[in-house]
């Protein structure tokens, strides 16, 4: 595809000139800039630079359905509650209530019928919220998904649910200017951002929730291998509650945009996630692996993500030409 006229941010500044094709990279960094559509020049048809060639993409016709403007109300509803929750208790010592926070979440997750819409839902959401309450309540739906998967029982899954919702709780001990900081961060701020596993912990252990509960939010970095933080634990020492967190929360950071990088696709956070090793992670990934390559870009109906220029390791072919129309 060549573009058939600039592309802007909404400050006017300049992404891509006209006339440019557009490869992976550059569709990546259109997505990170939360660009839906641009003009293209159409190859079968006269160009006429003053009727350029509109595509919607597939976050676009997500956008515009009335399910996600549902979801996209509930989620922020749902979201408030988080914030006022936990920054009522850490910051003026006012109860959680952990029982209305699981309602609301699980009632947002009932309302997405299928992975592939839970999943289409919050990649959707990305240009919204991206906060640490909005990466906890993703994270807690991810949790409970997975714990859909494994069949799990019910109290399992509550369980998951609040799990995910406080496992980032300790956040709130962390300075903004730190924690928001653009630029990398430096020895000593890395340092300090790491101890909101301690500090979560802290928030946690005194209050009558499910043991492991307070153990994720000391966790969730852990890795099986020893290679995570903060007690460098190794699989024997972790439960599964920890590492169901463990995954759900790099998927959720790895899909969300960063100053530094794009936000990826899920073909390209499971790969990230093979090449890592299953020494990190536990039987648990296998079924998430299985999983999130049917889900997310519906693996059985397609073969290319709908929201980047990825195909799922099977399918890839070197001599087939396949001509795109999505941008991500």
């Amino acid at each position: 595809m060549v573009t058939a006229e600039q592309i802007l941010t909404k400050n006017g500044q300049m992404i891509v000139d006209k006339g440019v094709t557009l490869t992976r990279p550059l569709i990546m960094r259109l997505s990170f800039y939360c660009v839906l559509e641009v003009g293209i020049e159409d190859p079968d048809e006269p160009k006429d630079p003053e009727t350029p060639h509109f595509i919607p993409a597939y976050s676009q016709k997500v956008k515009a359905s009335k399910e996600f403007q549902t979801f996209q109300f509930d989620h922020s509803f749902v979201l408030n509650s988080l914030k006022s929750s936990m920054e009522g208790y850490v910051f003026h010592n006012q109860p959680l209530d952990t029982d209305d926070l699981l309602e609301q979440t699980v009632k947002l997750f009932n309302s997405c019928k299928t992975s592939l819409e839970l999943f289409d839902m919050l990649h959707n959401m990305r240009a919204y919220d991206d906060s640490t309450y909005a990466h906890s309540l993703n994270v807690a739906l991810i949790c409970r998904r997975i714990g859909k998967w494994l069949k799990v029982d019910a109290a399992t899954l509550d369980t998951l649910t609040l799990c995910g919702l406080l496992h980032d709780i300790g956040k709130l001990k962390i300075p903004d200017e730190i924690l928001n900081k653009p630029d990398k961060y430096t020895d000593e701020e890395f340092d300090l951002v790491k101890r909101h596993t301690k500090f979560g912990y802290e928030l946690l252990k005194t209050l009558n929730i499910d043991p492991h509960i307070k153990k994720a939010a000391l966790l969730h970095h852990e890795r099986c291998d020893g290679s995570g933080y903060p007690l460098k634990a190794t699989q024997k020492d972790l439960d599964d509650f920890s590492m169901v967190v463990a995954i759900a929360d790099v998927y959720d950071a790895m899909t969300a945009a960063r100053s530094y990088r794009a936000p990826l696709c899920p073909f390209q956070v499971i790969e990230r996630f093979e090449q890592e090793g299953l020494q990190k992670y536990p039987y648990l990934f296998a079924a998430y692996r299985i999983h999130l390559s049917e889900q997310p870009c519906s693996f059985k109906q397609r073969t290319e993500c709908q929201y980047c220029d990825v195909k799922p390791a099977a399918s890839r072919k070197t001599d087939r030409t396949v001509k795109r129309q999505l941008l991500y």
